[in-house]
């Protein structure tokens, strides 16, 4: 009896959530999908339950090149940034101070602090050709002509880098401080450099961190639209860009669908591949 009454306790916690989660996740994804069976006839949105719009997607080049030029940035992007974080993270945890630490927090996540429109917006003035950056150069003498850095795939990937690096600060450091030190110490009694403990003691028990990170990093960048809008332009366009393409310019709601219905299933694949290596580092 009182079994039953902790289960139902338990279930009248949970269902809000639940509730919750159908009512604004669940059920706009399946309309959402069957949204994306349909096809568009002339401006009216026709019902049906074809693939036709999936097969357009991977067989027309430029739709295609979309999910390319994403899965390529949000690579670069990642890597990238997991390079920059786990050194900053470092620092912070083992060279600053503890009663600096915090201070050294909030100054690395700054970035949260602005909007992702102003974040693009301030890149773009640095990185415009009456930039920062470029009068910095011509006044040096090292070019004679600005550069063309905005409107670029640099400039998207330096403004996706400059945001997550400080995402993937915070859950490195989280890992690197609930290290014990005897960990290292162990390693240290046992002949092993700095390197070696590193590479074989710390390095490992920081990847669980390190990929939690990589993989919110992967969902936030391959999905965002205003990052590749304002800094890479229209020269080079993104799945998201493309659909917003197919909402406000054609008007193609069951096009934008399928696509949109594409894009989670790139995320749910690489949450599987991530939740999956996870469970390998536990056996």
């Amino acid at each position: 009896m009182t079994r039953n009454r902790e289960r139902r306790a338990g279930w009248g916690l949970v269902a809000p959530a639940l509730m919750w989660l159908a009512l604004f996740f669940a059920l706009p994804f399946a309309l959402m999908v069957g949204l994306s069976l349909s096809r568009l006839e002339g401006r009216v949105v026709a019902p049906g339950f074809g693939l036709d719009n999936y097969l357009r997607f991977f067989t027309e080049p430029s739709l295609l090149r979309g999910l390319v030029v994403s899965l390529e940035i949000t690579a670069i992007v990642t890597v990238v940034s997991v390079v920059l974080a786990y050194p900053l993270a470092w620092i912070i945890a083992f060279q600053v101070p503890k009663r600096w630490q915090r201070l050294a927090l909030v100054l690395a996540i700054l970035p949260f602090w602005t909007s992702y429109v102003v974040r693009s917006y301030a890149w773009l003035l640095v990185l415009g050709q009456n930039g920062v950056v470029n009068r910095a150069l011509v006044a040096s003498g090292l070019v004679d002509a600005p550069l063309i850095l905005s409107a670029t795939r640099f400039a998207t990937v330096t403004g996706f880098v400059h945001f997550f690096t400080m995402l993937l600060t915070l859950t490195i450091y989280a890992n690197l401080v609930q290290l014990s030190p005897n960990y290292a110490r162990a390693a240290a009694d046992l002949g092993a450099g700095r390197f070696a403990t590193f590479r074989h003691v710390i390095l490992p028990l920081t990847l669980p961190g390190v990929m939690t990170g990589a993989f919110l990093t992967f969902v936030l960048c391959i999905g965002d639209y205003i990052t590749p809008q304002i800094l890479g332009g229209n020269n080079e366009l993104t799945l998201p860009q493309l659909i917003m393409m197919q909402l406000g310019r054609r008007g193609d709601f069951p096009m934008a669908s399928a696509m949109a219905v594409i894009l989670m299933a790139v995320v749910s694949l690489a949450y599987l591949a991530c939740a999956r290596w996870l469970r390998l580092e536990r056996v």
